[in-house]
């Protein structure tokens, strides 16, 4: 199988299993931009590793220095035979390219809840927005009320930030986190809505404030990324009429 490039992942496929998420600090806007180009390569060189893996994905700090990278899985079997053959020998041509990448950490979720884009919405992102929520213990019904609760609010909010085209909450396998990949159609659109009345993202409501003061949250952090590199396998050709009879 080769490797099709896209402009981003498909985030409603209904065939993800798990999902892997990590950052890389690479230092500066320079080595940003190379480390893009050494990810392209080495994949782009290479037939795709795993028919488990759905798609990989790679977006740039709006700090010119982290790497978001995210890929979906159809299970954890899949990775982990990633994990044993194919991915160090990526990981080393691109560390040729780009020596001294500090890889910060890789974290197991899974998709729990989405909001998409209307019917006839063709909006692109320009901008996606990862927020992280830590919790102070394992507890996956905690996760998942937590979610919940967010959805609440959003679906009560009077005056909802007008740039927002999609969230996508996913859950940790270890029970600890929350991860929501929000698509907007500009960073400018994300730190309007932040600006606004409320505290964050959202209007000052009864729903907004038990997701702020939901107990148990002990830290996390939002980032704005660019859109930058998701690639997928290209899909294999439909068998002639006939072939095999």
């Amino acid at each position: 199988m080769s490797v099709r490039f896209q402009s981003r992942p498909d985030l409603a496929r209904n065939d993800v299993g798990l999902v892997k998420a990590s950052t890389w600090d690479v230092g500066t806007p320079e080595r940003q931009r190379r480390t893009i180009e050494a990810v392209r390569k080495a994949w782009d060189d290479r037939e795709w590793p795993h028919r488990g893996l759905l798609s990989y994905t790679v977006h740039a700090g709006e700090d010119g220095k982290t790497l978001f990278h995210y890929s979906q899985w159809s299970g954890e079997q899949a990775y982990q035979d990633f994990f044993r053959h194919g991915r160090d020998e990526r990981n080393a041509d691109i560390d040729a390219a780009v020596p001294g990448i500090r890889r910060l950490g890789l974290h197991t979720l899974e998709p729990y809840r989405s909001t998409l884009p209307g019917e006839g919405d063709a909006r692109e992102p320009g901008c996606v927005v990862i927020v992280d929520v830590e919790f102070d213990g394992a507890d996956k019904a905690r996760q998942r009320d937590w979610v919940d609760t967010v959805f609440e609010a959003l679906g009560t909010d009077p005056a909802p930030a007008p740039g927002g085209i999609s969230a996508h909450f996913h859950v940790g396998v270890d029970g600890t986190r929350v991860l929501n990949y929000a698509e907007w159609e500009s960073a400018q659109d994300h730190v309007d809505a932040l600006a606004a009345p409320g505290d964050g993202v959202g209007s000052r409501t009864p729903q907004w404030e038990r997701v702020q003061s939901y107990p148990g949250v002990t830290g996390g952090g939002v980032h704005r990324y660019a859109p930058a590199l998701s690639m997928e396998p290209e899909p294999e050709p439909e068998p002639e009429p006939g072939a095999g009879a």
